[in-house]
């Protein structure tokens, strides 16, 4: 028993690859690298996918991603508001990203989103794009207003919410990323053959789709909160 959790804990350790020598050494974890390894295959996938595009004549490749990209920004477009049009294509990249990232684990990396410093970045990301967002819609004034709304007596729970959002964000999609990590890699302990596969389907395909859209669903709606007129 010792031993399977000596073993666990190895596995869920986020370890430095290596050290870029500048400023005393920049340390570069596991994470930031299949964050690169996910950019690169992505960046990819565009420039295949992009080349060879018909308006008059499209072939059937274009049209499946056509079809795919409509569908995510049809979901985006659905929960983030009017006002909040021109954050949809920053929101399905961000989608896009967290699927890939929770999906990873078939082909043997560890997701980075089981690292707590990748969820809270993303998470910040999150709340910074929510309060410009209000911002640029309805001016500083207006935006400091809104703390004060519907009625003054709820301004300190407003400016609480300031930190309650992201945290709620960064720590739903790290637990959902790290519980779904911890029974997989369990089970491939335990169970060695077949049944982590079986179950691989789920916590990696389907769960992680499921958490990639929650992030950006509950984004979306914080977005269209904020610039609501």
């Amino acid at each position: 028993m010792d031993a399977l959790i000596k073993d666990l804990l190895e596995q869920l350790e986020c370890r430095n690859v290596f050290e870029i020598p500048l400023l005393g050494g920049i340390p570069i974890s596991e994470s930031v690298v299949v964050t690169w390894i996910i950019m690169a295959i992505l960046f990819v996938l565009c420039y295949f996918l992009g080349r060879n595009l018909s308006v008059e004549n499209p072939s059937r490749g274009q049209l499946v991603v056509e079809m795919i990209v409509k569908g995510l920004y049809d979901t985006v477009a659905e929960s983030v508001g009017a006002n909040g049009v021109r954050y949809i294509f920053y929101l399905m990249t961000v989608m896009v990203y967290i699927g890939f990232a929770n999906i990873i684990g078939i082909f043997g990396f560890k997701p980075p989103t089981k690292d707590m410093s990748v969820t809270v970045a993303l998470a910040l990301m999150s709340i910074v794009l929510i309060h410009v967002s209000g911002i640029i819609q309805k001016g500083v004034g207006g935006w400091l207003k809104g703390f004060a709304q519907p009625v003054p007596v709820l301004l300190p729970l407003n400016i609480l919410e300031i930190f309650i959002k992201p945290l709620s964000l960064c720590m739903r999609l790290f637990g959902n990323v790290l519980g779904a990590f911890i029974i997989m890699e369990l089970l491939k302990l335990v169970v060695p053959v077949v049944v982590p596969g079986l179950f691989s389907l789920y916590f990696d395909l389907f769960d992680g789709g499921i958490q990639a859209y929650v992030f950006v669903f509950l984004t979306s709606l914080f977005i269209a909160e904020e610039t609501e007129d």
